[in-house]
């Protein structure tokens, strides 16, 4: 993981490891490089804005030449935020 700060604004760089995903166990896969970042409004932190900035890995089905992915539901619909965040905004906009 990756960390920067520019005044108020907090950047998180993460890039997904390179473990097969659990569902995909069975099949024979390898690493086949990265799906473009994805930058994700998180949380405020002491302050500070935050974004995360996030690369998901891509695999290779070696016997099928099929890509594949695990299936992350980072982002609520709509927003560019996380589904945590946006449900928190959600929540207090009711009061």
């Amino acid at each position: 993981m990756k960390t920067t700060k520019n005044g108020e604004v907090m950047h998180l760089y993460f890039e997904e490891q390179i473990t097969i995903p659990k569902e995909e166990a069975p099949r024979d896969l390898i690493a086949h490089g990265f799906h473009n970042e994805v930058t994700v409004q998180d949380f405020p932190l002491r302050g500070n804005t935050v974004y995360l900035h996030v690369k998901r890995r891509r695999w290779l089905d070696k016997s099928t030449n099929e890509v594949v992915q695990r299936d992350w539901n980072l982002v609520a619909q709509g927003t560019r935020m996380t589904a945590e965040f946006a449900a928190f905004l959600k929540e207090i906009g009711r009061y």
